[in-house]
């Protein structure tokens, strides 16, 4: 029978993360109202805010001065900007101060995580949630096949090969692509393996696949070692 998963810091986390993803999604609509009514604005303020990035924006109208103005439609869009500004500003210190809590949870709980090249608090809490206790998930390659990363034949003739796994936890899966795509980046030892993979003839969606497999062995292993999330 399947155990049911933690309570404790476990759940803390996931509650943490559940917010984090609402208030993330909050601020990427509301940046993009306020990309969308800045092309409505008045010539000046288009002209102060063209070619800038979002942070430059979002500061300068944040400043921006409430100048009094005959037009309606002129004070109706500026206030509404600067209003989104605010928004957009307050979700940034909330998403801020949930990672902040969300770091310290992970390293009260799993600190060996946070040593892993790649691995930062989100992905390091999203691992935790799934793996949940240690017990939950009876090996690594149950752990691999949760996170959607085992192999799945996909052979025919004297073609030999394994296709991806589109089924499992989406959201680990995310995870384990995240921290792949950052070792890519920045680790050498990972960037020869993709080198002798792509040399050998192995696709890019493969590759990840591999080092997808090789990272949920990696932290199914060092949560078996070090976690405790009582």
């Amino acid at each position: 029978m399947a155990e049911p998963r933690a309570d404790g810091i476990r759940e803390a986390l996931r509650i943490l993360l559940v917010t984090r993803r609402h208030h993330s999604d909050t601020r990427t609509a509301t940046v993009n109202l306020l990309k969308s009514l800045i092309v409505t604005a008045d010539e000046d303020l288009r002209q102060q805010l063209r070619g800038r990035s979002t942070a430059v924006q979002l500061g300068y109208l944040l400043d921006l001065d409430d100048q009094p103005t005959s037009n309606q439609l002129t004070r109706i869009i500026r206030q509404q900007l600067v209003d989104l500004a605010r928004r957009t500003a307050e979700l940034d210190r909330i998403l801020k101060a949930n990672k902040a809590e969300i770091n310290a949870l992970v390293g009260q709980s799993c600190p060996a995580l946070l040593d892993e090249p790649g691995v930062g608090p989100i992905t390091a809490a999203t691992a935790l949630c799934a793996w949940s206790h240690r017990g939950r998930v009876r090996n690594e390659a149950a752990f691999a096949a949760l996170a959607g990363t085992n192999p799945i034949p996909a052979s025919s003739g004297k073609t030999v090969r394994h296709r991806l796994n589109r089924g499992g936890d989406r959201t680990l899966n995310r995870a384990l692509h995240t921290i792949a795509t950052v070792r890519r980046r920045v680790r050498q030892p990972t960037r020869d393996y993709v080198a002798r993979r792509t040399h050998e003839g192995k696709t890019d969606p493969e590759i990840n696949r591999c080092l997808k497999r090789y990272l949920s062995r990696r932290l199914f292993r060092i949560m078996q070692a070090n976690a405790t999330l009582a």
